[in-house]
């Protein structure tokens, strides 16, 4: 992997990163916002110590641990990916609830037009303040947008402690099932 200066990654702060997306995918994954290593790469979940790419192997999403210079191939699993904020930083507080808020009313915009099957936002605390539902726990959520169903998955980050691979690769599986059911 390329290692870059912290003038580097500052200098990938509020960048978009392109979605990976296409339409009637089987499950669109959501994270929170892209960070400066995703922004510097191009690349989702590029920082190394985020456990996305290993927890979609672990769960049977994808047949081999992809890098995430190897995201595009999802397209062809039924996946892709997004963000509920677009613009790059450090951190996810570093984001304002307002931002939260327009960015839930525009994956709600972008996942009627994609139609997926499920969207999987990684990350409870970004879900609840996206769509102002408190009450949100991790698993298949109420809310359906258009005729795509909503999970909220653990987030990924390195930061989330308390979900460990195993655990978290447990929760994107049964997203995985219901997905293969629907």
């Amino acid at each position: 992997m390329t290692r870059f200066t912290q003038a580097e990654l500052e200098a990938a702060r509020d960048r978009l990163v392109p979605d990976v997306v296409a339409g009637g995918l089987q499950v669109l994954f959501c994270g929170i916002n892209p960070g400066l290593m995703t922004a510097a790469t191009g690349h989702h979940f590029a920082r190394p110590g985020n456990r996305f790419w290993p927890v979609l192997h672990l769960s049977g999403f994808t047949p081999r641990l992809m890098k995430p210079s190897e995201q595009e191939e999802l397209l062809s699993y039924g996946l892709g990916i997004t963000n509920v904020v677009a613009r790059a930083t450090a951190r996810a507080d570093e984001l304002s609830a307002e931002e939260y808020r327009e960015g839930g009313r525009l994956l709600a915009t972008k996942v009627t037009g994609l139609r997926p099957r499920w969207l999987a936002v990684v990350g409870v605390t970004a879900y609840r303040a996206a769509f102002d539902d408190r009450k949100a726990r991790v698993g298949p959520q109420e809310r359906v947008i258009g005729s795509t169903r909503v999970w909220v998955l653990p987030n990924p980050s390195g930061l989330n402690a308390h979900w460990t691979a195993q655990t978290m690769a447990e929760e994107y599986g049964r997203l995985r099932v219901a997905a293969a059911e629907a």
